[in-house]
């Protein structure tokens, strides 16, 4: 369907003039030609300019498509304007023809690493909801400065290569897709497009506090910017890291398959010597994902915890440990790792 029969037959009356804006129809055809999905989705949204944005164009893309998508915001709660402005949100976008529901984190708060817990909540919020409508796969709004961020985060922290190149346009976690089609976007453009459209994006104070690590980065990043940045230089960067990545998944895939052996019945996995007869980001990347597996975990364990046990197997000194949900031993010379909590 053309944009031009979208907006005369389908297209909420609301939405219609927008679309007619030469900057809109622009972005939005730049967002139909990453957005490839034939599927139902679920699309979400947090209030900020880049979230409202891909309301707005997963919106029209589904419309124009007609395919069947959910959306929704998740309350923290964790400050007292959060159930307000929620509910601020749910009201704008209704006005717009996009239904929203908000899912509400309850229960006790963090009063240490708020956002990497609050992070994990939202998508066991999201994941759960995902699961329960059989909709497999998730949009997310996380744009080309999230992608520079995370890298400079990563960085920070001493991950490796697969943590360097994390934010990709497609990562699959547990059965479900999440997706990112605003990898190519910047956020001045998604700004313009959620006031274009909404005239309305919730500002979240947070952004402002520096004693969050990610609000450091950027503001590095932006200093880094006035002295000479390039981001076409930076995407290159990326571009050859993805590619050297793609080379250890490879190998990573053949170790565990030739390597590994799964009981279905039991819910077992058995790890055979030569699993850990590999390069070490292979055998940290197949064991990393083994413990996923029988886990059953949305993200993976901490490299520090990983590192710590294939250590021991490769002293010969593991006995028993639990990690990620699961619990690894090791008898004679093969590794088993079985779901901690059996019922």
């Amino acid at each position: 369907m053309s944009l031009k029969n979208l907006i005369a037959i389908k297209t909420p009356k609301n939405l219609v003039s927008k679309l007619s804006n030469k900057k809109i129809k622009r972005l939005f055809k730049i967002f139909e030609k990453n957005f490839e999905i034939k599927e139902s989705f679920a699309v979400a949204v947090s209030g900020g300019p880049d979230s409202l944005a891909l309301a707005f164009l997963t919106r029209i893309f589904a419309i124009k498509n007609n395919l069947y998508c959910k959306y929704f915001i998740v309350d923290h709660r964790l400050r007292n304007e959060s159930a307000n402005e929620a509910q601020k949100v749910k009201k704008v976008l209704d006005k717009s023809g996009i239904k929203i529901e908000i899912l509400t984190w309850r229960g006790k708060k963090p009063l240490s690493k708020i956002q990497s817990v609050a992070r994990k909540k939202r998508y066991d919020l999201l994941f759960s909801k995902c699961k329960s409508l059989k909709i497999s796969n998730l949009i997310i709004g996380h744009h080309v400065d999230d992608l520079f961020e995370n890298f400079f985060i990563r960085m920070i922290r001493g991950s490796g290569l697969r943590g360097l190149v994390s934010l990709e346009k497609k990562t699959t976690i547990n059965g479900i897709n999440l997706i990112r089609p605003l990898l190519d976007f910047e956020k001045k453009d998604l700004e313009f497009i959620s006031n274009h459209i909404f005239n309305f994006f919730v500002k979240d104070p947070s952004n402002e506090n520096v004693n969050f690590k990610r609000i450091k980065i950027r503001k590095i990043i932006n200093s880094f910017k006035k002295d000479g940045l390039e981001k076409d230089k930076l995407f290159l960067t990326l571009k050859n890291l993805k590619n050297s990545n793609k080379a250890i998944m490879f190998y990573t895939e053949q170790n565990k398959k030739v390597n590994s052996y799964l009981d279905q019945n039991k819910k077992k996995l058995f790890l055979n010597k030569d699993f850990f007869n590999q390069p070490y980001e292979v055998v940290f990347r197949s064991f990393s994902d083994s413990l996923q597996l029988i886990g059953g975990r949305y993200f993976s364990a901490r490299g520090k915890k990983i590192d710590y046990i294939l250590q021991m197997i490769e002293k010969d000194a593991l006995k028993k440990e639990t990690l990620a949900g699961c619990i690894v031993k090791k008898v004679n010379r093969t590794v088993i790792i079985t779901k901690e909590y059996q019922f």
